[in-house]
């Protein structure tokens, strides 16, 4: 059993777990300070870990959160973690049913919040029907300890039944024992992460595709100049614009091809991707998170789930299909891979060619709608923040110039642009929480944890506290800059937009490369502005603003 201790709890340091406060066999996991030393040091302890007043989200204060550790060293049972009461054989599901229930899946970042300031940093959420239980954790040193311990071993996320079900069942056909990475687990996974993560995570590989991902951004600039009105208003369906942008730029990377989604007439398979993968990410919520009728019923949200992820499925395999043909054609295919070699030249290399299918698949599956959630969340709230917006406009002219092309040594060179991503992400995650299923039992803040219950670390919560980063509601890229990381370095799991360890985003390079890329070529061509009332983020099905993204490109 691992034993997994907080180092600030309501403003007092709790020493470390002795033997006599965990029952025999336990397995203390220590923070790294206290394996390279005799006497065992503290955890982080965060100076301004006071909540006093509470940070305004949304604009509601939250009140500081009440203390959810025991106020003792002894290690308490399961059933007292706190949490909402589920009710006799609804158990908590019946919060997520339509009209009865108090939570809704789009607005899950405000159920979080509640959660976290009427029970405090760890909150259980048992009861939920057809599924095992969760426990949400709101610190940021036990995040890290539950990662680090679970990294150890091999690493389970909280499973997607109902991908599973499709890649496994529906579609083993196709997918057979080769699943991706996506809904996976164990052994099955850490063979298919194995074989393509030292192409996908090498930055000289993303960097080969610095002049793509480049072209990529000129043509978006090209179409939306075609699309916007004669004010510089963006059309009323600007998302879809990014949608396209974002499916674009990730066939440039998995398969080497272009879809011709930016341009005047895209192919008509193209909009049918996109719609398909925005169908699979509005209905897997809801398959995961209500009661799971459909196991025994076909019901209307699974029938769409599945067509969805066949549309996604035979329209990705036939680019992939003609990439791959494309690519045995061409002389290199024939010749050694080199330094330069591509994406799917080096997959090849190693592998057969469904490995470069499944992964493509998977690829395109996540990477479309995740990558154009943060871009549309970058675009809006640069338009909303003027003075940030030029700051990172003259960084972006003292390197590229009018009409200079990005590259990679120039990328290098804007760390404001760099800042400015990574503080949206912080603010406004695409992704709102990331978890690990147990596997084992586990000590977490003084509770006793069984084995198979999904951890759920809230990253947008404790990302916009400011115990871990002052003025936390501000948009502040300032706080990434290199002078203010050494004189306060936020804590390395305050805010993990891209997840952590094995089972970090295995695109997160790719998708960086992207985002920073066409960033720079918007604020280099356009003054953005937005002139309307504020948007709300919903969970809808990424995190990004709720409605008409009606931003208003000025030529600069």
């Amino acid at each position: 059993m691992a034993s997994l201790r907080p180092s600030w709890r309501c403003g007092r340091a709790l020493a470390p777990l002795t033997a006599s406060s965990t029952p025999p066999g336990t397995r203390t996991v220590w923070p790294r300070s206290s394996r390279t030393s005799a006497k065992a040091a503290p955890l982080r302890r965060h100076a301004s870990s006071s909540v006093a007043g509470g940070p305004l989200v949304g604009g509601v204060p939250v009140a500081p959160a009440a203390c959810s550790a025991p106020a003792d060293d002894a290690v308490r049972g399961y059933d007292e973690v706190p949490g909402p009461t589920p009710l006799p054989l609804l158990g908590n599901s019946w919060r997520f049913l339509p009209v009865v229930g108090n939570f809704r899946i789009q607005e899950m970042d405000r159920v979080c919040l509640g959660l976290r300031e009427r029970y405090g940093d760890i909150v259980r959420m048992s009861g939920l029907l057809g599924r095992p239980d969760m426990v949400f954790v709101f610190d940021a040193d036990l995040i890290e300890q539950v990662f680090r311990a679970e990294d150890a071993l091999l690493p389970v996320r909280p499973s997607m039944p109902s991908l599973d079900a499709f890649k496994h069942g529906i579609r083993k056909d196709f997918f057979g024992d080769l699943a991706g990475v996506i809904a996976v687990h164990g052994p099955r996974w850490l063979e298919f992460r194995t074989r393509v993560q030292q192409v996908m995570l090498q930055p000289r590989t993303a960097k080969l595709y610095v002049g793509a991902i480049q072209d990529t951004a000129e043509a978006f600039v090209r179409r939306l100049r075609r699309l916007r009105d004669a004010d510089g208003d963006a059309p009323a369906d600007f998302v879809n614009e990014i949608h396209r942008w974002s499916l674009e730029s990730i066939a440039r990377v998995a398969l080497d091809a272009r879809l011709g989604c930016l341009d005047d007439a895209p192919p008509a398979d193209t909009q049918a991707l996109i719609d398909a993968v925005n169908t699979f990410f509005m209905n897997v919520g809801v398959l995961e998170l209500k009661p799971p009728v459909w196991k025994l019923l076909p019901t209307p949200t699974w029938r769409a789930y599945i067509r969805a992820l066949d549309d996604i499925t035979n329209i990705t395999s036939g680019y992939i299909s003609r990439a791959l043909d494309a690519l045995r054609d061409s002389e290199q295919a024939d010749g050694e891979v080199g330094a330069d070699a591509s994406l799917l030249q080096r997959v090849l290399a190693g592998h057969d060619a469904r490995t470069a299918h499944i992964l493509a698949i998977d690829l395109f599956l996540v990477g479309i709608d995740t990558t154009s959630a943060a871009l549309a969340s970058a675009l809006y709230q640069l338009a909303l923040h003027p003075e940030q917006q030029e700051r990172l406009h003259g960084e972006v002219a003292a390197v590229l110039g009018r009409d200079g092309a990005v590259t990679a040594a120039a990328l290098e060179a804007m760390p404001y642009l760099r800042a400015v991503l990574k503080e949206v992400l912080r603010m406004y995650p695409v992704v709102i929480g990331n978890g690990r299923t147990l596997t084992e039992d586990t000590v977490i803040a003084n509770y006793r944890i069984p084995k198979g219950t999904q951890i759920i670390f809230q990253h947008y919560v404790i990302s916009n506290e400011e115990r871990y980063f002052p003025e936390a509601r501000r948009f502040r890229p300032e706080r990434w800059l290199r002078a203010e990381l050494a004189a306060r370095p936020p804590h390395p799991f305050a805010s993990l937009p891209f997840g952590f360890g094995r089972r970090m985003c295995i695109g997160r390079r790719f998708a960086e490369l992207e985002l920073h890329t066409v960033v720079a070529k918007m604020v280099q061509k356009f003054r953005l502005e937005y002139r309307h009332p504020p948007l709300p983020y919903r969970v809808h099905p990424m995190y990004m603003p709720h409605g008409p993204l009606r931003i208003t490109f000025h030529d600069r």
